[in-house]
């Protein structure tokens, strides 16, 4: 199976290292990207839209379902553009796995509230993030991190979803919780919660817990790479 998988905010595809080799190793073929503005800090990201991420993911889709459906992954901030690109093509996603993320609602924003500088949002101060986002990553994690940290372009985190296909919620989605558990993620679908609701209108949603922070892929790989493996082996 190809499986692409689409990094959160402020991460490029190598951020993905560690869960490559449990996907290699059960037969299947990751691709992780690295999205467009974050190849670099010297990028020019200024005029980057998430629509830009969202066609970046769908070409990446287009290359690699050309004989059979694929699996896409996005973690954090990745998860709405994978939504994007799902909406863009059911008819070629044959499961979207999101780590401790989620699809986001035709006019939503992923994160209007981040603070920007010149047309991008550098990785802010670990005071600005709630102290269960950053379980698992002690002082040597949080400085690796910071390192490879690169912007991410305003406009992904502040331009509205665009969503035009309801085919969408026939794609079957797993969710790996971290940062709150599965049973949470259930109560706020019953109470309508805006961050829940295009989940409720998903057909087949498998929902599992790896509880950690918001960076799994760091905190806890080797349990995200059993997860994703097993998610993965259930697509196809």
């Amino acid at each position: 199976m190809d499986v692409i998988l689409v990094p959160g905010f402020w991460l490029d595809a190598s951020s993905w290292d560690a869960v490559l080799p449990a996907l290699r190793a059960a037969g299947h073929r990751p691709h992780p990207m690295t999205l467009p503005g974050l190849e670099s800090r010297e990028a020019d990201r200024s005029g980057i839209t998430l629509r830009d991420h969202v066609a970046a993911v769908v070409a990446e889709i287009d290359t690699h379902a050309q004989s059979a459906p694929v699996v896409v992954v996005g973690h954090s901030g990745g998860g709405p553009i994978v939504h994007g690109a799902v909406d863009a093509r059911p008819d070629k996603v044959v499961r979207a796995i999101y780590v401790d993320a989620g699809p986001l609602s035709e006019g939503a924003s992923i994160n209007p509230e981040l603070p920007a500088e010149n047309g991008e949002i550098p990785l802010p101060d670990w005071s600005l993030f709630d102290e269960q986002s950053l379980v698992g990553l002690d002082d040597e994690l949080r400085a690796q991190f910071r390192a490879r940290a690169v912007p991410t372009p305003e406009r992904v985190a502040k331009d509205p979803q665009q969503l035009s296909d309801e085919r969408r919620y026939d794609v079957p989605i797993t969710i790996i919780t971290c940062e709150f558990t599965s049973d949470e993620m259930r109560k706020m679908i019953e109470s309508d919660h805006p961050y829940t609701r295009e989940v409720a209108k998903v057909r087949n949603v498998e929902m599992v817990d790896l509880p950690t922070g918001h960076w799994p892929q760091f905190s806890e790989p080797e349990k995200l790479a059993d997860l994703l493996v097993s998610a993965v082996n259930a697509a196809g």
